[in-house]
């Protein structure tokens, strides 16, 4: 006679349930997320290849360190630094509440990059909070700028340098604006960014690392910027960006914002030094009855007056 299986069905799931814990690091190195683990000093003891892929940094690189030795340089969308104060690991740590933040971290080649944060506690068996876990993911307006991206290729409207909008698209982005400000009252404003010392890059480190500048440059003011506005490359050394949806006291946060972002990016130079580099911005919020060209001009007035009063700053009108 045969032997009756008493067994109940979570034990026989239990015996197929992989024990191995290759296995599961397998699964989460294949996801797209960055994910990883913190003890309660805050050491990273898991860095997946999601993580690697968004910030530049392999698990080699960042076992064993800590986060809040700033290494990718978190900060939320006023360009405050959180890997000290504020930040979702730590809180975690904590309170051992779930945390959810919208913020940037620094790329491994300097630029920065939006991402939504998960953050949640581990705990042992009895309860106790062990250590921390982070997922990381890009950020919907990240998406959102690649989405364009691939639609203005399309159209040929992309400069072949940065990959950003060229000076045509941007020129129809301010056309279409206007002409929406003018029948509904939607409001906008021109940003005109110039980088401060280019010349000099080029001629101390060379043209290589003068297109590096405005290649990073451009991602980060792209990255900190909204899905509805839209910034490219204006030409030579300067950037301009229309924001929508915007006021005379919504306009100085947002210009503060990006501001705060180009100053935070790095290029990397000889010796395995970085560069960081400087932005002067002018921003120019629309008139009534002001047309494109002289909305832009205005804007592009207000940049160079922050150039000849000390460079690295906004002037907004």
């Amino acid at each position: 006679m045969a032997e009756r299986d008493n067994s109940t069905p979570e034990r026989r799931l239990n015996l197929q349930v992989p024990t191995d814990p290759a296995f599961y690091k397998g699964l989460l190195d294949h996801i797209s997320d960055g994910v990883y683990f913190v003890d309660q000093d805050r050491r990273i003891l898991f860095w997946n290849e999601g993580a690697h892929r968004l910030t530049g940094y392999s698990s080699d690189e960042l076992l064993g360190r800590r986060c809040q030795d700033d290494i990718l340089c978190h900060s939320d969308l006023s360009g405050k630094r959180l890997c000290q104060d504020d930040c979702p690991v730590a809180a975690s740590l904590l309170d051992g509440e779930h945390h959810h933040a919208a913020m940037f971290l620094r790329h491994k080649q300097g630029q920065r990059v939006p991402v939504n944060v998960r953050a949640q506690p581990m705990r042992d068996a009895s309860g106790a909070v062990i250590g921390a876990i982070e997922i990381f993911s890009d950020d919907t307006v990240h998406n959102e700028a690649r989405r364009k991206d691939e639609a203005m290729q399309r159209m040929a409207f992309i400069d072949h340098l940065t990959q950003l909008p060229n000076r045509r698209f941007l020129e129809m982005c301010v056309n279409t604006a206007s002409t929406e400000f003018m029948m509904h009252g939607e409001a906008f404003a021109v940003l005109m960014m110039d980088m401060d010392g280019f010349k000099g890059i080029n001629d101390t480190y060379g043209h290589s690392a003068g297109d590096c500048a405005l290649q990073e440059a451009g991602k980060t003011l792209v990255g900190s910027l909204r899905p509805a506005d839209s910034a490219g490359r204006w030409g030579g050394d300067e950037f301009l960006a229309i924001v929508r949806n915007v006021d005379a006291n919504s306009l100085p946060r947002l210009v503060q914002r990006c501001l705060a972002l180009l100053m935070r990016t790095t290029i990397p130079i000889a010796n395995d030094r970085r560069l960081s580099l400087s932005m002067s911005v002018g921003a120019a919020l629309v008139r009534p009855g002001e047309t494109p060209l002289e909305l832009i001009h205005r804007a592009d007035a207000l940049m160079y007056r922050s150039k000849t009063e000390g460079r690295g700053r906004a002037t907004i009108e």
